[in-house]
């Protein structure tokens, strides 16, 4: 015989750390997964890594390119957190609004929403597919003409709540 052939341990073993190696860092395509094998020992081609990887369907997670989606105003004053050990005390006293990212299966939308701090309601908040300032904007009207303005409208001071309206 040429050649040893290799025993399903030894397979079961390459695929074990395959799916380590996926669980560690997610982004990595094949050519890094195989890349990796080789540094910790295992003797495997790529071709083996790919057709072990679609057996175990494994899927690397795509790394997305971060788009600018509003203009910063450079002279814009930033403020210091004022609300540390203030007493809130009725509603409409402070509002406070932030954006967050829900990952679905076509990429990544964004939901802004504005609550109040006294009674921990949400007063309004929108979906988009965009993060810039026009959903900020709408969520915040929408807010305004529902309720009455508050004292204090806290942000982290993003630049979707300090820009420019494109």
């Amino acid at each position: 015989m040429y050649y040893k052939p290799r025993t399903n341990n030894t397979k079961q073993a390459i695929k074990n750390h395959i799916t380590q190696v996926f669980e560690q860092i997610p982004i990595y395509g094949e050519k890094k997964v195989h890349q990796q094998l080789l540094e910790d020992g295992f003797k495997v081609s790529l071709n083996t890594v790919a057709r072990y990887r679609q057996e175990l369907d494994l899927k690397a997670v795509l790394a997305v390119k971060q788009v600018n989606t509003t203009i910063p105003i450079k002279a814009h004053k930033k403020y210091s957190y004022k609300l540390q050990g203030l007493n809130i005390s009725h509603a409409n006293h402070v509002w406070s609004t932030d954006i967050t990212y829900i990952k679905i299966a076509g990429g990544m939308v964004y939901m802004a929403a504005i609550i109040d701090w006294h009674s921990k309601a949400v007063l309004s908040h929108r979906i988009s597919n965009t993060m810039d300032s026009q959903l900020v904007m709408s969520v915040l009207n929408d807010a305004l003409e529902k309720h009455p303005h508050p004292e204090i409208f806290n942000t982290d001071q993003g630049s979707q709540y300090t820009s420019e309206i494109l």
